[in-house]
């Protein structure tokens, strides 16, 4: 039924439910797991840089190692369990590059994770998540999650 299974990862704390239930798919349907990481260009770019902070140690490079540190670990969880997985690392307005990637990409589903945010929070910014479930071509499933203050 799925051949290729995407899911998208910012790597933050909370979306192991979904990272479990991505790779869970993957193995059920013998799919390849494809996991990618969007380096946000709107943070990048709103980054104005600090005269003490040497530019490799910006905002990007920041970013840039978060993500392929969290793109390493659900590849090392998905090889433990016996997936296989491609990771990428992009650039760009997440929810963009996430559409773009299944569309590219003949992805068949994609899991992703949603946290709880507060009402104000949500009306004011949106979120990927659901940006992503409305406009897809492709199903998307949604693994609520849950976020410990």
């Amino acid at each position: 039924m799925y051949d290729r299974i995407l899911l998208p990862t910012d790597g933050s704390e909370g979306v192991d439910r979904a990272i479990d239930h991505a790779i869970d798919a993957a193995n059920r349907y013998d799919a390849t797991l494809h996991v990618l990481y969007v380096v946000d260009s709107g943070v990048v770019n709103a980054y104005s840089g600090d005269e003490f902070v040497d530019g490799a140690e910006g905002a990007e490079s920041t970013l840039e190692e978060r993500g392929r540190t969290a793109l390493e670990a659900v590849a090392d969880h998905a090889g433990d369990a016996g997936v296989e997985a491609v990771t990428e690392l992009v650039y760009g307005d997440p929810h963009e590059e996430i559409l773009r990637y299944i569309d590219g990409n003949d992805i068949d589903l994609t899991v992703m994770g949603s946290k709880t945010r507060s009402g104000s929070y949500r009306r004011m910014l949106g979120s990927v998540t659901e940006r992503v479930s409305r406009q897809s071509t492709a199903p998307v499933s949604i693994v609520k999650t849950t976020i410990s203050e």
